[in-house]
């Protein structure tokens, strides 16, 4: 059985991979407020008197959240693809990806918290 694939390239791929960070960010606004939050926690960690390593990892951890909206926002799309109607199933799958962001936020700030307690030798 041969699958409906287009062929890919490096260029439409990377078209591809833009024209989904446009749609999620144009109807997902909590991916804005991750966007906000990314680029307000990004320019202070970079401002912050800690050294470069200590600032390289707290803007890394950044992404953390932001991937995982994007795989929340993938989800929420396919099970909408599949019903639109009320079921249980398509809850729980929705609230395990809304686990997932939840998760993600957890994690950053403990990064945040461990490097800057070691940064400001506060441990």
């Amino acid at each position: 059985m041969k699958l409906n694939k287009p062929k890919y390239s490096l260029f439409k791929n990377g078209m591809y991979a833009l024209e989904g960070f446009i749609e999620i960010t144009k109807n997902e606004s909590s991916f804005k407020l991750q966007l906000l939050m990314f680029l307000a926690l990004g320019i202070i960690a970079w401002v912050l008197p800690i050294g470069f390593v200590h600032s390289s990892i707290l803007f890394t951890s950044l992404f953390i959240p932001i991937m995982a909206e994007v795989a929340n926002s993938a989800l929420e799309r396919v099970v909408d693809l599949v019903t639109k109607e009320y079921h249980t199933l398509a809850k729980q799958a929705k609230d395990a990806g809304a686990t997932l962001v939840l998760l993600s936020l957890i994690l950053t700030a403990l990064i945040w918290l461990s490097v800057l307690l070691v940064a400001f030798e506060i441990v």
